[in-house]
């Protein structure tokens, strides 16, 4: 008998399991449960329905435990890799202007930006609270899709774990960026010299205030909006006019005045601004009077600080402006021998004082 042309009867019941298996996941639970953090086939659904069906790219889709990347592709875009990792805690999760999962996304790629690296890919990690509305997740990580195609940048792997209720807040997101930094660039706060200038993007504190008015304890009626966006398509336009560039960073929490001090202290120099060129919106002045609150110290997600050459200042301010992410981009002060490590304020009343690192919490829980 010719085994071969045997005709072999299809199992029914091996027949279905192929079919559920090639069967798009979908979860179909309406809230997160630990069964979604049990490894098991919840856990899957979740992670193919929610996370690899949005941020899906070749490397992603290769569901390994890690990414894999060619070395000769990276190395003909620069000659140094750029790694950061941050975690995102922001309460509310949805507040005027964005979100978390925009956050998550633009927080990375701008410590990524200012080192004036092109960020490449990310990771996405999450710990969800038992009892989370799968919609929000799913509202959660379609931003953070979004935020990464405009961006240009890939989710290429991640990790999820659900915690008991009342283990976290709702949702935690961790994002890691690696990008890579172009031949000849050097960007270190180490590098900052005497009669350098010293330049912002735009009004600051948007972001800050925004969190707080969202958080509905205050009767305050204002569209103040955060200010998140990514910045390295702006970084990339001032390295184009000067690889120079001595130092720059983002002014996330501690604000401009915390940036300023870790410039002074890092090369040992003193620092004057002049708060009639601070750009501050009137409605965060007014937010920051009734309370009580200083807007240098507020929070910014898509504001750089940096220290460049006084003769390449008008350049680098001209190059900034032609951006629409540096529109409002004006040079805030200068460099100065001494006090080393000191900031100093020049109020709009001719007086100086001092501008110290944050002391303690002025708003909670703000990236």
């Amino acid at each position: 008998m010719d085994i071969s042309k045997t005709k072999l009867t299809p199992n029914p019941l091996f027949q279905k399991i192929e079919q559920a298996r090639r069967r798009p996941a979908k979860v179909r639970d309406t809230h997160i449960t630990l069964a979604h953090g049990s490894g098991g086939k919840s856990m899957r659904d979740l992670i193919d329905d929610i996370f690899v069906s949005s941020f899906d790219n070749p490397i992603l889709s290769q569901l390994e435990d890690q990414a894999s990347f060619n070395l000769s592709h990276l190395l003909q875009q620069g000659d140094r890799l750029a790694f950061t990792t941050d975690s995102y805690v922001v309460d509310p999760l949805f507040f005027p202007g964005s979100d978390i999962g925009e956050l998550a996304i633009n927080g990375t790629i701008n410590d990524l930006a200012v080192s004036g690296a092109k960020p490449l890919y990310l990771t996405c990690s999450v710990i969800l609270e038992e009892g989370l509305p799968i919609e929000t997740l799913r509202r959660v990580v379609t931003s953070m899709k979004t935020a990464a195609q405009k961006a240009g940048v890939q989710i290429v792997t991640g990790d999820t774990k659900v915690v008991h209720r009342g283990a976290a807040d709702k949702i935690f997101i961790n994002t890691t960026g690696i990008g890579i930094i172009p031949t000849g660039v050097n960007i270190s706060a180490h590098n900052i010299q005497p009669g350098d200038a010293i330049i912002i993007n735009g009004e600051l504190g948007n972001h800050g205030a925004a969190i707080l008015i969202a958080r509905g304890e205050l009767a305050l009626d204002t569209n103040i909006e955060s200010d998140c966006q990514p910045l390295h398509e702006l970084v990339a336009t001032i390295l184009n006019v000067c690889p120079e560039v001595h130092a720059m960073r983002d002014a996330t929490r501690g604000g401009l005045a915390t940036v300023l001090n870790e410039f002074a202290l890092t090369s040992n120099v003193g620092i004057r601004i002049k708060e009639k060129s601070i750009p501050v919106r009137e409605e965060v002045k007014g937010m920051c009077e009734i309370l009580g609150l200083d807007p240098l110290y507020l929070a910014n997600e898509g504001k750089l600080v940096l220290a460049v050459k006084s003769e390449k200042a008008e350049t680098v301010l001209s190059a900034m402006k032609s951006h629409p992410f540096g529109k409002d981009a004006c040079i805030i002060g200068e460099v100065i021998d001494s006090p080393p490590g000191v900031v100093l304020l020049k109020t709009a009343f001719g007086t100086e004082r001092i501008v110290d690192m944050l002391v303690g919490d002025q708003l909670p829980r703000i990236c």
